[in-house]
């Protein structure tokens, strides 16, 4: 196909047809303090592929790289030991190359993984039935949200303070569109989460609670009374789970009356990767199947009694009646899904139970050791692989500070609730399985220097 650029002409004709006066009305969401005006400044014009290659190497080397420094970074993103078999097995070429299954009859091994994909994820979830997975775990809980809307046909939400506020920022843009009434709350840096006044908002007006768990601070919330609570109402119990390594070591929210369990999955077998991509989960009752969002693979047998899969559900309803579809989800983030349920197999079930307590005891113990700091109060009466610290100092300068000490201490909550002066000396810090005793050292020397 070749590349016919439109004439100015075509443009206008454009435009008159949307009703826009200008290209730049298109952009109106955008902040105006946001778009460029011209040319960046101190950004050379063009320049050779040899300089820009310099250039950029240059500018690569001022990173810090997660692998190479004491880590504790969390809050929703984890590092875990990712097996090389991970990688090597989601690179063969019918992997790596493999698309969207929209003729299942010639994608038996692609809707297979899936299948196993599908039946990892609610067995981790304790669930009846899972999808094949979401883009992420904010759109999941936007799409939870969503599904409980059309179940309950209600449309007000009640968010846990607990819930990790990017997650709530996706859901609030979606809910401009949809007339979702959110109501939301800021967390306190107390051990307390905010069960009590989730349970006692819920009202018949009430389509779904939102939980996190455990939550953006490493709280664990009993489910069980919310859950009850809620159901009570008519509404449902949407819980998300930002690091599913956590399930290896406490119960699933699904046994806990959970009706729909979403999830980040880029602990298992999914890198950093600059944040990206990852790999959204999603389970549910199976009474409710036929409002989930995204595809369902199933299992079946052929003409000749020979075993089979079968694209089961597609709720957007790709091929006929989008007008009716229950989600704008047309694909699955398949190549991390894969990565996910091989790292997942790899591991077994006796092997995330290791992993999980492998990631406790060390939390416990870094934990222990940073509340003796004269000054530094643990936040947490509970936790799995990450806490919330106290700090006598404002938290943002004193991670800045350690950074200059090549540790990357924590996230300060500063960062994720720039607005919010109370929160300005809470730390929350990550510990999984990769973290040394030279780590912990130098995590305790450091934050000891920046809280003198």
């Amino acid at each position: 196909m070749r590349y016919l650029p439109l004439s100015d002409a075509d443009r206008r004709e454009m435009l008159g047809v949307i009703g826009a006066a200008a290209i730049d009305e298109l952009f109106r969401d955008v902040p105006e303090e946001a778009r460029l005006t011209g040319p960046i400044d101190g950004l050379p014009m063009h320049a050779s592929e040899l300089a820009v290659e310099r250039h950029m190497t240059k500018l690569a080397a001022k990173n810090m790289v997660a692998g190479q420094v004491p880590f504790f970074l969390g809050c929703g993103a984890y590092k875990h030991h990712i097996p090389a078999s991970v990688d090597h097995l989601i690179q063969r070429g019918e992997f790596l190359t493999a698309y969207t299954p929209y003729q299942p009859e010639i994608a038996q091994g692609t809707l297979q993984v899936l299948f196993e994909f599908q039946t990892q994820v609610a067995r981790l979830f304790g669930c009846q039935v899972a999808n094949a997975s979401m883009y992420d775990g904010s759109t999941g809980c936007w799409e939870a949200i969503g599904m409980a809307r059309r179940i309950t046909r209600k449309k007000k939400t009640i968010i846990s303070s607990g819930l990790h506020p990017h997650y709530v920022s996706v859901c609030n843009t979606m809910a401009r569109f949809t007339g979702d009434v959110l109501e939301t709350a800021t967390p306190e840096l107390t051990a307390e989460t905010d069960a009590e006044r989730l349970i006692a908002a819920i009202d018949g007006e009430t389509s779904a609670v939102v939980v996190q768990y455990p939550d953006i601070l490493g709280r664990i919330t009993d489910l069980k009374p919310i859950a009850e609570a809620a159901q009570a109402k008519g509404a449902l119990l949407i819980a998300v789970v930002t690091e599913p390594v956590a399930l290896g070591a406490i119960k699933s929210p699904g046994e806990m009356g959970a009706d729909i369990v979403v999830g980040e999955g880029q602990s298992l077998g999914v890198g950093l990767q600059f944040g990206g991509p990852y790999v959204g989960l999603f389970a549910c009752r199976e009474k409710h199947v036929r409002q989930m969002p995204g595809r369902l693979a199933g299992e079946t047998v052929d003409a000749e009694g020979k075993r089979g899969y079968v694209l089961t559900l597609s709720t957007r309803e790709q091929h006929i009646r989008r007008e009716k579809a229950t989600s704008n989800i047309c694909t699955n983030s398949g190549l991390c899904a894969l990565a996910f349920s091989i790292h997942m197999t790899l591991l077994g079930e006796k092997g995330l139970r290791q992993l999980a307590a492998l990631n406790h005891a060390r939390a416990v113990q870094v934990a222990e050791r940073l509340a003796a700091i004269p000054g530094v109060r643990l936040v947490n009466d509970s936790f799995f692989n990450e806490f919330t610290l106290g700090l006598p100092v404002e938290a943002r300068p004193a991670v800045h500070a350690m950074v200059e000490k090549g540790v990357l201490g924590g996230v300060s909550l500063a960062r994720l609730y720039p607005n919010v002066d109370a929160l300005r000396n809470g730390l929350v810090v990550a510990v999984t399985e990769t973290v040394t005793d030279e780590d912990v050292d130098a995590l305790e020397a450091a934050l000891k220097e920046v809280v003198a």
